[in-house]
């Protein structure tokens, strides 16, 4: 009897410069619960499915020596190598929460050609966010 193998992806790790910071602002921007806050406020997690949205430190000294240091966009140029991205039923509005909650609009939603409304902001370490809807795989063409 042939077994899966593939695992599941539990967690995708950002870097940011004040854990706290960051988790209220998802929280609060893009609509996540809080699932955890390390008292010591180098890991953070919020409720998001399957998969767990993690936050921790840019500068930590545990991992810096093993993985090497994360590199932090130099200028507004530049950004950085992630981007997260969510589906919401109404990207208008999600958008809208996101800005008045301190994303800063890059794009404004716009529908593409692919089917999926999509809209940018960048999150308060610069990372941009992509908020678009949810495309069918079997109707996506890219």
């Amino acid at each position: 009897m042939a077994s899966n193998l593939s695992p599941a992806f539990a967690y995708i790790v950002v870097y940011v410069k004040d854990v706290a910071k960051s988790v209220a602002f998802y929280a609060k921007a893009f609509g996540y619960p809080v699932r955890r806050l390390d008292e010591s406020h180098r890991w953070g997690e919020l409720e998001s499915g399957q998969t767990t949205i993690a936050f921790t430190p840019a500068h930590q000294h545990e991992t810096d020596d093993l993985s090497g240091e994360v590199r932090m966009p130099q200028s507004s140029h530049e950004k950085n190598p992630v981007e997260v991205c969510f589906d919401y039923s109404d990207v208008d509005s999600a958008y809208k929460r996101a800005v008045e909650n301190g994303a800063v609009p890059v794009s404004e939603p716009e529908d593409k050609e692919w089917g999926q409304k999509v809209g940018y902001v960048r999150d308060i370490d610069g990372i941009v966010v992509r908020m678009g809807s949810h495309v069918n795989s079997s109707k996506a063409s890219h």
